[in-house]
């Protein structure tokens, strides 16, 4: 059941949160190594949700997966420690965190404006790793979607940003897709008509959603290379028919990298290249395969802005290189608006993911 013992407090705290952070004081709450989840008060310009599912990052649940060797049990047990240590899930070894999906418990005095009432299911689109959280049980682990389906609480800031559950789709589809609703969006504003484009990491979460989009953009005059590691999810993207053409690869080959594109490309390279991948050490590979003056667009939570802004220097490219923003303005519904208009990249996610 989720705590009955709320009560607001008077005045409001810092819009950013800032109110919340325990340790260090004077940052804010994402930089924070510890910061106050205690539910039983909130300002009165913030939001308590009870959560249900937790989307962990897919380069914050590979790594944990791989810490527990693949068992469920101690894939619990290490967020439960994360967020009892740290009032928020926020993986020391990658930074980041995720979003959750639950139900608006109770909206600060001063958030009545946006609309929202207790009972509202809604989804976070802020990471994890700056929201207070409190797990009061682990219910089940999806070791496949990254999904963790919880009994707790979380608070929303007031310039925390959410979407409102759509009804047109089940709640673990839509959460999926919201997750990396800022890629495609990204995606749609960088990539040109006539582009090559290459996405490493295509055959994922976000990949999907980038290769869709970009293939739309550059029209039948570009080229779109999906880069992929499974051969099961390589021979799946391929039967989409979006990419033409995809390969299997991988990222931390930078070399292979390079001459596979180089001679997909004719040695011109890719003007647009779009990391999605979960694992790190890609940087160079994503350099190699962009052409002078291109641009790589780094969504993977897993980049080291050290690796990519030296490794380009130390190989003499002039790329423009992107971080991968969990926000742009309209991304959530331009997202899901993927899933409606395309019925069989709605059935592929529906069939991993809800």
């Amino acid at each position: 059941m989720a705590d009955t013992t709320v009560k607001k407090t008077v005045g409001s705290g810092d819009r950013f949160g800032a109110h919340r952070v325990l340790e260090p004081k004077g940052v804010l709450p994402q930089p924070a190594f510890r910061i106050d989840n205690d539910m039983t008060r909130i300002w009165d310009n913030e939001m308590l949700v009870d959560v249900d599912i937790l989307n962990v990052d897919s380069a914050s649940f590979t790594q944990v997966k791989g810490q527990a060797g693949g068992d469920e049990a101690r894939v619990a047990g290490i967020i439960l420690g994360i967020v009892a240590e740290r009032g928020k899930m926020q993986n020391p070894v990658t930074g980041s965190g995720g979003m959750f999906t639950g139900r608006v418990a109770e909206v600060g005095a001063a958030l009545e404006g946006r609309g929202l009432a207790p009972g509202d299911r809604i989804a976070s689109l802020v990471s994890l790793s700056l929201t207070p959280l409190r797990i009061d049980e682990v219910l089940s682990v999806s070791m496949d979607t990254d999904q963790v389906a919880v009994r707790g609480q979380a608070i929303l800031f007031e310039s925390g940003i959410f979407a409102r559950m759509p009804d047109d789709m089940p709640d673990r589809l839509a959460l999926a897709v919201l997750d990396v609703c800022g890629a495609p969006l990204q995606t749609e504003r960088l990539v040109k008509s006539g582009d090559t484009v290459a996405v490493l990491g295509a055959t994922g979460k976000s990949g999907l959603l980038c290769c869709y989009v970009a293939r739309k953009v550059i029209g039948d005059g570009g080229m779109l290379i999906g880069l992929g590691h499974s051969p099961d999810k390589c021979e799946r993207l391929e039967g989409l028919g979006i990419c033409n053409v995809v390969r299997r690869v991988d990222s931390s080959d930078a070399l292979a990298c390079h001459q596979e594109v180089s001679r997909l490309t004719g040695g011109r390279m890719a003007d647009v290249v779009i990391d999605c991948v979960n694992v790190p050490d890609a940087e160079m590979a994503c350099i190699l395969m962009c052409r002078d003056g291109g641009t790589i667009y780094f969504f993977s939570m897993a980049t080291s802005f050290t690796k990519a802004a030296l490794g380009a220097e130390g190989v003499g490219r002039d790329v423009t290189m992107i971080i991968g923003t969990g926000y742009t303005r309209g991304h959530a519904e331009h997202a899901l608006n993927i899933l409606r208009e395309s019925p069989e990249l709605r059935e592929l996610y529906a069939s991993l993911y809800a």
